[in-house]
Order: C-alpha cells, then sequence, then structure tokens
C-alpha cells in the first residue's frame, strides 16, 4: 500500500494533469517547478497528458516553466502536438501549439509525424495549418507510408486532395508495395480512389503480393462502380 500511495504522490502531477485539474497542478507547480520535467514510468511528461486529453489551459500553465521543451517527446517519441492532432476536437490546442513554435518536422519512434495522424483521424483543419506551418507531405514512416497512405485508407478526399495539392508523390509505395490506390480500394473508398485515378494514379503497380489496386475490392459492386467511374474519365483500369 505505501509503494502505491509513494507512486501516486510521485505522479501527482501528471494524474492532475490527465483529469483538468489546473489548481492543483498549479499548486504543484508553486511548490517544485522541477515537477514540469518529471518523467512517469512511460517516459511522459506532464505536458504530455495535458496535450492527450486536451487540458488547453494546462498546456499554458506548463509552457511558462522554465525549461520548458514544446517538442519534448514521450517513450514512443510522441510530442504534444502529434497528440492534439489525433484529437478530434484539437483545433484549438494545435494552434496553441503552434503559436508556441512547436515543430510540424518531428517523428515518433516509428517515423510519423502530426500530418500521418491528422490524416489518420480525418482532422482536415489540422491538416491545413500544419501544411500552412510547412508540414511536409513527402514524409515517410517506417512502413513506407506516406500522410496520403492513411488519407486513402480512411477515405477522406478533402484531405487526400489537400496532401496532392502539397507535392504528396501519389503513387509511392509502402513496405508491404501498396500505393495510395491500393489503400483506397482495398477499404472500399471508390470516391477517394476515383481521386486517386483522375490526379494521376498509376493503375498497373503491383503490391508485394502481385495484386493491383482493382483486384483489392472488397466487393463486386466497389469494383464495378470504380470501373465505370474511370470508364468515364477515360482511364484504363
Amino acid at each position: 500500500m505505501d509503494n502505491i500511495e509513494e507512486q501516486q504522490s510521485k505522479f501527482a502531477i501528471h494524474a492532475a494533469c490527465r483529469e483538468g485539474q489546473t489548481p492543483k497542478v498549479e499548486s504543484l507547480l508553486h511548490a517544485d517547478k522541477r515537477l514540469a520535467n518529471r518523467p512517469d514510468d512511460d517516459e511522459r511528461l506532464p505536458l504530455h497528458w495535458a496535450a492527450s486529453y486536451n487540458r488547453i489551459s494546462i498546456v499554458e500553465l506548463l509552457s511558462d516553466q522554465k525549461g520548458f521543451d514544446i517538442d519534448a517527446r514521450d517513450g514512443a517519441g510522441w510530442t504534444a502536438l502529434m497528440m492534439a492532432a489525433s484529437l478530434k476536437d484539437g483545433d484549438e490546442l494545435v494552434d496553441l501549439l503552434l503559436a508556441k513554435s512547436a515543430d510540424v518536422s518531428e517523428k515518433t519512434n516509428n517515423g510519423q509525424t502530426a500530418l500521418h495522424f491528422a490524416a489518420s483521424k480525418q482532422n482536415l483543419d489540422t491538416a491545413r495549418k500544419l501544411i500552412a506551418h510547412k508540414a511536409s507531405a513527402r514524409v515517410k514512416d517506417k512502413r513506407g507510408q506516406l500522410p496520403l497512405h492513411r488519407a486513402a485508407a480512411v477515405g477522406n478526399v478533402p484531405i487526400v486532395k489537400l496532401l496532392l495539392e502539397n507535392k504528396s508523390p501519389i503513387n509511392a509505395t509502402d513496405i508491404d508495395g501498396s500505393t495510395a490506390l491500393h489503400h483506397a480500394i482495398a477499404e472500399g473508398h471508390g470516391d477517394t480512389a476515383l481521386v486517386l485515378l483522375k490526379a494521376g494514379a498509376e493503375t498497373d503497380k503491383r503490391d508485394g503480393s502481385g495484386k493491383l489496386a482493382i483486384e483489392l475490392a472488397p466487393d463486386a459492386k466497389i469494383r464495378a462502380y470504380i470501373g465505370r467511374a474511370a470508364e468515364e474519365e477515360g482511364i484504363e483500369m
């Protein structure tokens, strides 16, 4: 029991950040300013917990502390900006972090940037803000995936268009040999596939298992829709 209480006491500021207890965080920092830079057992700082739970006032409070690093990484290499980019309602937090010069080019241990997460979570406004702050749409993670692969896999047409407008390679392959078109069709996103085809996606590229993108359609209906739409655009499947 003593050990549990000791752990709870040691990481009290982390818990207060998770729970959004701004006055408690303020009080703990007043007693010991070094707490702002204390990692927990997951190598997460109070900042990371505050960001992952969208505690904007606490992030602002922590950012005023001496020695604060806006780009501090947790054990998995995540920064506060990456966490904010993954939130459904993280726009305001993203604005705050970018205003404090958070680095959009930071990568996790697996090579993902904040733009990868904005694409995965379909956060269009966040993706726009990141790109406005010079985030590159050309960065591959350790699985060889671009943000475009992720946007295609979730079928988000506006983000796919945004990434293509910002020089994302359209026919790049990931570690499995799949292009964004492979991902879009495999997940049944016909409209996304059509956007990629109209933008110049190659239809004759085969993935690591030898499959063309169209062969990955989950059913005949999706396959027929894509084939028909492509034919109307003069695209040979």
